[in-house]
């Protein structure tokens, strides 16, 4: 067994026989880009390529700065000190082999929530080319069915009457860009990394809007001088166990407070479209294309509503990870029903991409026994994720007179979550999500109102007007909450 070793700068070295490190100055370069958001995918995906891009001795002036906006994030912030800004990168493969790497591609995190005024000079810096983001689907402020900008948000009144005082991610950039024009300083890009259709476009309709609202000129400069590119990223990025911890340092000999596991499987196709220059992605195997939307859309509709089908089918019955789920062969016979009688059928002809190979890697990835991808990760923040996942495919569905029937068994099982709180047998559910309080109220009332859970029209749009949907919806929100065996309803169906 090694001596753990403390993750460190000044460690690397010896570390460096134990495991690939970063070759490259992280100190005497620029930080090109800023990045809101520092969760596992964001280190696992962009940070990672960025990374592979500086091995390669390229792109010494686009080292990333991490930017908290949420207390939460001061965890990290406090882990990263200590480390010097590193972290290990462990991927785990299907034959139970991990191959960790130390990423040194961010130098800098800084927390907006005690220091807004640092991080606004910070994105205003010259330096600063890309200001991108992860902040999940519910972090943008809209109304998921109708794409309108929620005005109603504290945080957002504030921010109208105070812009010097940013809270949320379109006070800090509205105030980072007038900063910049005022200096005449070009804009930067502000580039989405978060799973929603058509995500630059969503982004410069919501800042646009915010910046409307407080400042006129300045909205009109944005619009004229910002890009927003959209792009589709993947790669499973579990949840940090404290097993994983303890396995880098019995195994490996290090000594990390919050690395990040991942599946070996990556993908980013981006719209070369940036304000103020890029790295050279594409060296690394970034796919810059004209028209992301295809590749989002394959993305969302397969991969992610896949996983939500697993995930909300999979929690009522009792299994615990998203590969038990495939393990099961019901549940993976049901997969791919859906994948292809209801989510294909949408999607059309994708440039370079047979949808068959697509589908059948998901199952290989989504089966991979060594990343283990809770269910209960998969399930959170649910109202955020299905109505473009799930609930979009089965308006198109209706709109083309195609199956809706694997997708709305999910929608019952997720209104049955809500209500019970329990599994088959008796296990609690945990429920989290931003929505978790109006999510209970309508579920609870499904017992006398069958359609009450569908009647969110935040959420569901005007599904609950549609005969064909609600006639269908009703059987089966009845005969999950008459019968709890989840599978019994999947097989009658396949």
């Amino acid at each position: 067994m090694k001596t753990p070793i403390q993750l460190q700068q000044e460690n690397l070295v010896d570390l460096g026989s134990r495991m690939p490190v970063p070759n490259y100055n992280r100190t005497a370069n620029k930080t090109g880009i800023i990045h809101i958001g520092v969760g596992g995918f964001h280190r696992a995906h962009q940070a990672y390529f960025l990374h592979q891009l500086r091995q390669l001795g390229e792109a010494s002036d686009w080292n990333i700065c991490g930017i908290g906006l949420r207390e939460a994030d001061s965890k990290l912030h406090n882990v990263f000190r200590k480390q010097d800004h590193l972290y290990t990168l462990m991927v785990k493969h299907a034959d139970g082999k991990i191959t960790p790497e130390v990423i040194g591609s961010i130098v800098d995190f800084e927390m907006g929530t005690t220091n807004p005024e640092s991080v606004i000079a910070r994105m205003a810096n010259t330096d600063t080319r890309i200001v991108s983001l992860t902040i999940t689907e519910g972090g943008y402020n809209f109304n998921p069915t109708t794409g309108d900008f929620n005005f109603d948000n504290p945080d957002i009144q504030y921010e109208l009457q105070n812009p010097q005082d940013p809270r949320t991610v379109y006070g800090f950039l509205t105030a980072a860009l007038k900063r910049r024009r005022d200096a005449g300083l070009p804009a930067f890009t502000i580039l989405i990394c978060d799973n929603i259709e058509h995500n630059g476009d969503m982004a410069r309709k919501m800042l646009l809007t915010f910046a409307e609202a407080q400042d006129l000129v300045l909205a009109k400069w944005i619009a004229k001088e910002v890009c927003f590119p959209n792009s589709m990223v993947d790669r499973i990025t579990p949840v940090t166990t404290k097993a994983d911890i303890e396995t880098l340092a019995r195994t490996y000999g290090l000594k990390d407070g919050w690395p990040v596991t991942c599946e070996p499987y990556i993908q980013w196709v981006v719209e070369d479209k940036f304000s103020n220059g890029r790295p050279d992605f594409e060296k690394v195997g970034v796919q810059f294309v004209p028209d992301v939307g295809p590749y989002e859309k394959m993305k969302l509709r397969l991969l992610n509503a896949g996983h939500s089908v697993l995930g909300l089918l999979g929690v009522i019955h009792g299994h615990s990870t998203i590969n038990a789920c495939i393990e099961d062969e019901t549940f993976a016979t049901y997969l791919r029903a859906f994948l292809d009688v209801e989510a294909t059928t949408i999607l059309g002809d994708i440039k370079g991409i047979n949808l068959e190979d697509y589908k059948d890697s998901l199952l290989e990835r989504f089966g991979n026994p060594n990343v283990k991808d809770s269910v209960g990760r998969i399930c959170m923040e649910s109202s955020a994720k299905l109505p473009k996942f799930l609930i979009a495919t089965i308006h198109e569905n209706l709109e083309i007179g195609g199956s809706i029937k694997f997708a709305t068994l999910v929608i019952a099982a997720w209104c049955y979550c809500c209500d019970k709180g329990i599994d088959r047998h008796g296990h609690a559910i945990e429920i989290v999500d931003a929505m978790s309080t109006e999510l209970y109220q309508a579920a609870k009332e499904t017992q006398t109102d069958s359609l009450a859970f569908i009647r969110q029209e935040s959420i569901f749009g005007n599904l609950a007007k549609n005969e064909r949907f609600t006639d269908l919806y009703t059987e089966m929100v009845q005969k999950v909450y008459n019968d709890t065996n989840i599978k019994k309803h999947m097989v009658e169906m396949i």
